[in-house]
């Protein structure tokens, strides 16, 4: 048993701990349930648990949560579009988001890969200082993704 001071009493009966507690105004905690002897403490459970649930606030507050945005292009996508798409990517990474880019692929265009790998790469130069990519270009089916990251 641990007293309200932080010190360790040793191994005592229940019902003494429960006495102590009453005495002290506080109540009688069990920390760890599992070990042998069981560990209790003597503390302000209310007071405890504020505490607790104030530093997961403020932990929460810190914390950034990253969205994944998603952007859909096609291998023979016109300059005006490509530069809309440019322009959207870059801001979703200056804000701290990651870009998935989609690349479909119709028809004949499934057998021309080059097309593919050409826009994968304009679009790794031109988003150069915004970010890079994370992992490979995954290819399933009809579709291609990369995610870009945002450098820190």
């Amino acid at each position: 048993m641990v007293d309200e001071n932080g010190k360790q009493v040793g191994i005592i009966p229940l019902r003494e701990a429960l006495q102590r507690a009453q005495e002290a105004g506080l109540d009688l905690v069990v920390v760890s349930p599992n070990s042998k002897p069981i560990v209790c403490r003597i503390m302000d459970y209310g007071k405890y648990n504020y505490e607790k649930q104030k530093k997961q606030q403020k932990s929460k507050k810190t914390q950034k949560t990253i969205k994944v945005k998603e952007l859909k292009l096609r291998p023979r996508i016109a300059d005006n579009d490509y530069l809309t798409k440019l322009k959207l990517a870059k801001n979703f990474l200056g804000e701290g988001n990651k870009v998935k880019f989609n690349i479909f692929l119709r028809g004949r265009e499934r057998e021309k890969k080059e097309l593919v790998e050409e826009l994968i790469e304009r679009l790794k130069l031109d988003l150069e200082p915004y970010g890079n990519i994370e992992g490979n270009p995954d290819h399933q089916g009809r579709r291609v993704t990369v995610t870009f990251v945002p450098t820190k």
